[in-house]
């Protein structure tokens, strides 16, 4: 359960300076719009590297090309990941998000499952369904036709079936699970370890590998075609770029820093890392098939300072810049941009270090949430405690730029006891 946490100062004009340096509101906004068409295009442009290789791998299924295609899926991760802090501040973004990077889900709905996933939850009468095995679907009353899976299929009838969260049919977590298939080593090493036969139609096994092979071809499809309708969005001309430079400049700035906020406290730090440390459970890591979380959650980061310095690094090398938050904040109060600074080097050095451990094979994201692993458990708590404090350091430019903001919570943070077993 989240709360969300409101900062309200009455709008008020901004004095600027008349130095070199100096940044306009409007001019701040339209670099934000910028980076944001940049980053969507490189999501994009990884989101069809990653087609492309599952495209090889189903042509062609080995231990090689599955590899390739996980090696993709990771790869299509980190551009998509520095978008986050867009989601929250824009609507437009927020409610598209879901189709992309809905979490956690219930793998039961899509596939094959381990017997201790359970057959039943009173929460999710789909908890089951198995989509690949199902060519006639039960879904509340109606009796849906899956002969055929389809991308309408899974966008239509199964995403979030029952207006329950938790069916997530599409978008890169049910990719990240019909590549890997079921992380079951708890908080011991070792991610999915789905065979690639699962895909072969001369070695078949677990059984549908016909009806598998269609899944995962029309979750690519989806996938590429929602990051199209986005990085098109963000495009001259495009809707989320009309819906913010739109607004007044001031309420655009309070996008910006409830995006960064949002994503740093109640996202980042709340569900998607302090609640995991509460329950030490790795069902509730963010790539908890993969053991990719390391990556999701320090790419976050490196998002969420792109757009505080209107600096992004594209993936080709290129630089997209302009007047930023960090600027602005210069102007108005030099002490207080240092402070965000410091604060933002320090979160990016703590996640650095949970990512440089994982990735050094030394100690996965699981493996930290051990109830037993007081080094791992220190480690996360270091880099939530930094993403708390660059949270409030962030919510200092309130009054001083005179915007409104809200601030995404999280009972993990606000209330432990709502959630700790």
């Amino acid at each position: 359960m989240r709360r969300s946490t409101t900062f309200m100062v009455a709008a008020a004009a901004i004095a600027l300076t008349t130095s070199a340096r100096a940044a306009e509101p409007g001019q701040v906004v339209a670099t934000y719009a910028d980076i944001a068409a940049a980053m969507y295009a490189d999501a994009l442009a990884s989101g069809q590297d990653l087609h492309a290789a599952v495209d090889a791998f189903l042509a062609s299924p080995s231990e090689q090309t599955l590899a390739q295609a996980k090696d993709a899926w990771k790869a299509a991760r980190n551009p998509y990941q520095q978008t986050e802090a867009l989601r929250f501040g824009n609507p437009l973004v927020d409610e598209w998000e879901g189709k992309v990077n809905a979490w956690p889900l219930d793998e039961g709905l899509i596939d094959y499952v381990d017997a201790s996933y359970g057959d039943s939850s009173d929460e999710n009468p789909l908890y089951t369904l198995n989509v690949v095995a199902s060519p006639k679907l039960r879904i509340g009353r109606n009796l849906v036709d899956a002969s055929t899976i389809t991308p309408e299929l899974l966008e239509n009838e199964l995403q979030e079936a029952l207006d329950v969260e938790k069916n997530v049919a599409v978008g890169y977590h049910a990719i990240e699970f019909l590549l890997w298939g079921q992380d079951l080593n708890g908080t011991g090493p070792g991610a999915g370890a789905r065979p690639w036969t699962d895909y072969s139609l001369e070695q078949c096994t677990n059984g549908h590998c016909e009806r598998r092979r269609a899944y995962l071809e029309a979750a690519a499809d989806l996938l590429v075609s929602d990051l199209q309708e986005m990085a098109t969005s963000w495009q001259e001309g495009g809707e989320a770029r009309a819906d913010l430079l739109g607004i007044e400049p001031q309420a655009g700035l309070g996008r910006i820093l409830t995006g960064i906020g949002s994503l740093s406290y109640g996202e980042l730090a709340g569900e998607r890392m302090k609640l995991g440390l509460l329950l030490n459970d790795p069902e509730e890591e963010h790539d908890c098939f993969s053991d990719n979380t390391h990556n999701s959650h320090y790419y976050d980061q490196v998002g969420m300072v792109a757009l505080w310095n209107g600096h992004y690094e594209r993936t080709d090398g290129s630089v997209v810049e302009g007047p930023s938050m960090a600027d602005l904040t210069r102007e108005k109060d030099p002490e207080l941009a240092e402070r965000i600074e410091q604060r933002m080097n320090d979160t990016t050095e703590k996640l650095g270090q949970i990512r440089e451990t994982a990735e050094s094979g030394q100690m996965a994201y699981d493996q930290m949430l051990a109830a037993d692993n007081a080094e791992g458990n220190a480690m996360l708590q270091a880099a939530i405690d930094a993403l708390v404090a660059q949270t409030r350091a962030v919510e200092e430019v309130v009054p001083a730029l005179g915007v409104a903001i809200t601030v995404e919570g999280s009972d993990s943070l606000d209330d432990p006891g709502m959630v700790a077993p």
